[in-house]
Parts: structure tokens; sequence; C-alpha cells
């Protein structure tokens, strides 16, 4: 008889989240490229149309980096639940990720084939006790801001770059595609000073000490929180850390459903 009709099938959402130029895009490639049956879903492609973009109330631009105004929030809710539930993105999204600047900060072999074959035995264990396992890789410069998303997210990572790191690598930047395809956003003067970064404070000092973006350690608002110091680390580094964190969760709620 075979398996694939009585597969239960399971579906793990592994957030990587960061501020702009993070990096946590080009992580979740990595992850992709490595995990079998993972896909990626990217938070930039639900931020609302151009002209619902609010004007932010004292440098009158766009504001497209708050995070009430800058993400179509029940339609990113209503998505992840979506996928939740069918183990893969509906056909009809459409992503616009591949129109920006890709850079590439390669993961050394031996790192990456390690790592691959080590979620390969996870995928074929699976098989074996009935499971199909999908992995979705939820990528967002807000990804912790909502709590109805961080609650759908099994595991949760969250890379961490200095101010004047992030600084330089977003002026280096020639624009971002927006959801619209082919509507490019290039940052006026002063946006990542005025506007981009004190939005990255706000959406995130709840989930750290003392409010500190910059040097404050989880502090249990989101739980089970993988932060990443990337500043020192090498991609090989990061790659890794999180991949112990993703086969961790794994195994962790792995005993809690058989304990039940």
């Amino acid at each position: 008889m075979s398996t694939t009709a009585t597969n239960k099938k399971r579906v793990i959402l592994i957030g990587v989240g960061g501020a702009t130029c993070s990096g946590k895009t080009t992580l979740a490639k990595h992850l992709k490229a490595c995990i079998p049956e993972s896909f990626i879903i990217h938070q930039d492609d639900f931020a609302p149309p151009q002209e619902k973009v609010p004007i932010h109330p004292e440098y009158g631009v766009q504001d497209w980096d708050d995070a009430p105004g800058a993400i179509d929030w029940p339609r990113l809710r209503g998505f992840l639940r979506e996928v939740k539930e069918m183990g893969a993105i509906p056909e009809s999204h459409k992503s616009h990720d591949h129109l920006n600047e890709q850079k590439d900060v390669p993961v050394d072999k031996e790192v990456f084939s390690k790592w691959k074959d080590q979620f390969e035995q996870i995928m074929k264990e699976g098989k074996e006790r009935g499971e199909e396992i999908t992995w979705g890789l939820v990528d967002g410069f807000l990804l912790y801001w909502d709590s109805e998303v961080v609650s759908t997210l099994d595991t949760r990572i969250f890379l961490r770059v200095p101010c004047e790191t992030l600084k330089k690598r977003r002026h280096e930047r020639h624009g971002y595609h927006t959801a619209v395809e082919g509507s490019l956003w290039r940052d006026p003067p002063q946006y990542f000073e005025q506007i981009v970064y004190p939005a990255y404070v706000r959406a995130h000092s709840h989930m750290l000490t003392d409010g500190d973006v910059e040097n404050g350690k989880p502090n249990g608002v989101v739980e089970n929180l993988l932060l990443v110091d990337c500043e020192a680390m090498s991609m090989d580094d990061v790659f890794g850390k999180s991949c112990e964190a993703i086969v961790s969760s794994l195994q962790i709620k792995s005993a809690e459903a058989s304990g039940e």
C-alpha cells in the first residue's frame, strides 16, 4: 500500500526578519536552496498600492516603513493562514522580488552540503512515519510587529546589523520595486535617517530589553526568538546558526506533538 495517500501534511513557517539591508532575503534564499520542498514568502509583496501609502506628517513624503501603514496586514495574515492550511503558495500570488537587486553572498559548499544532507534526512524520516513536511520561509522587515503574524511562525530568526552598516548598504542600493510591478521607489534625501531607521526602532523596541535595538537581548515578547548579531559573523555562520534553530524548533514541536 502506498504511504503517499496516508501521509499527513505538516507546514513549517520559518520567519527571517531584520531591518532593510540586514541580509534577510539573502539568507532566506540560501535556506530555500538548502531545504527540500521549501518556498519563500516576501513580506514586501504585501505593501499597499502606492496611492495608499501614508504621507509622513513631518517630512511630507510617502512613508513605506512605518509598521501600521507599510503592510496590508489583513491580507498578509489571511495569506499566511492559507499557506499554513494548504502547504503551498496560491497560484494567484505574484512576487516582485526578482526585480530588485540580488547581491550574491555565498555560503561555503561544505557547510551548505552538511545542512542539506540533514534536511533531506529529516524529510526522509518524516515520510517514514507518514508525514510530508513543507517549509515556508517568510522574509520581512516588519516580521515581528504583528502578533498574529508572529503566531503563525514556527521558527523566528532576527538578523541584527548596526545602524551605520544598514545606512551604508541602503545608500548603495538603486531603489526598491514596490508591490506594483514596474514601480520603482527611490529614497528621497535623508529618507533612511529620518524615516527608515526611526520606523525600524519603533517596530522592534518592544521585543528587546530596554527597547534597545542596537544592543538589547530578546525579552520574551516574541517567544523563542533567535537574535543573530551579524556584523562580526560570516554568512556561513549566520546560515549555520539559522539551520540549527530551524532543526531545534522542529524537534521541540515534534516532541510536544508526540507527548499530547
